[in-house]
C-alpha cells in the first residue's frame, strides 16, 4: 500500500507516493537517491543516518517517511551553502575529523542542529550533543575541535556583519 508524501526536502517541495512502511532512510536511499545519509545500524544506535526534520536531529532509519508529511528535512546534501561547502563541513576537512567518513553525515547534522540551536558551545556540550553518533575512526577529538572551530567561525562572521 502506498500513501502520498508532500514534504520540503533540502529547500524543495516533493510529492510523490511512497510504500507506507518505508522508513524515511529507505525514501532518501532508494527513491531519491541521495547516499550522503548513511545506513549504519537499521536501529537507531549510530547516528549515521541523522538527518533534520523541521530543525530537530531525527534517526531517518527510525522515522517511517509518511510521518514526515509537511515537514521540512534537510539531509547532508541540503548543508551547503549557494553551492560551496558549510562552515561546518569545512572545518571538519580541515581539523582532520573526516576519516573513513561514514559517520561524518550524521555528526554534521548533529552539530548544524546543535549551532543553531547554541551558537558558542563548550567542548562538554559538544560531546553531549554528538553523544549519540559513532565514530570507529577519529576517536572523536577532532570532530570535536571542527565543531568548535565551526562555531568560533561563525561568532566571528556574525561580528563582522555588524
Amino acid at each position: 500500500m502506498t500513501q502520498l508524501l508532500t514534504l520540503t526536502l533540502n529547500g524543495d517541495e516533493l510529492e510523490l507516493e511512497v510504500p507506507a512502511n518505508w522508513t524515511l532512510l529507505q525514501l532518501l536511499k532508494d527513491e531519491l537517491e541521495l547516499i550522503g545519509t548513511k545506513d549504519g545500524c537499521r536501529q537507531g544506535t549510530c547516528g549515521s543516518c541523522t538527518v533534520l526534520v523541521d530543525d530537530i536531529p531525527i534517526r531517518a532509519c527510525l522515522q517511517l517517511a509518511i510521518r514526515c508529511v509537511g515537514k521540512r528535512v534537510t539531509t547532508i546534501e541540503g548543508l551547503k551553502v549557494d553551492g560551496k561547502l558549510h562552515h561546518l563541513q569545512q572545518a571538519f576537512i580541515d581539523a582532520g575529523a573526516v576519516q573513513c567518513g561514514y559517520c561524518t553525515p550524521g555528526m554534521l547534522m548533529m552539530a548544524s542542529a546543535l549551532l543553531d540551536e547554541n551558537p558558542s558551545p563548550t567542548a562538554m556540550q559538544v560531546r553531549e550533543a554528538l553523544a549519540g553518533n559513532l565514530c570507529r575512526c577519529t576517536g572523536y577529538n577532532r570532530i570535536i575541535d571542527a565543531v568548535l572551530a565551526a562555531a568560533n567561525d561563525s561568532l566571528n562572521i556574525s561580528e563582522a556583519s555588524v
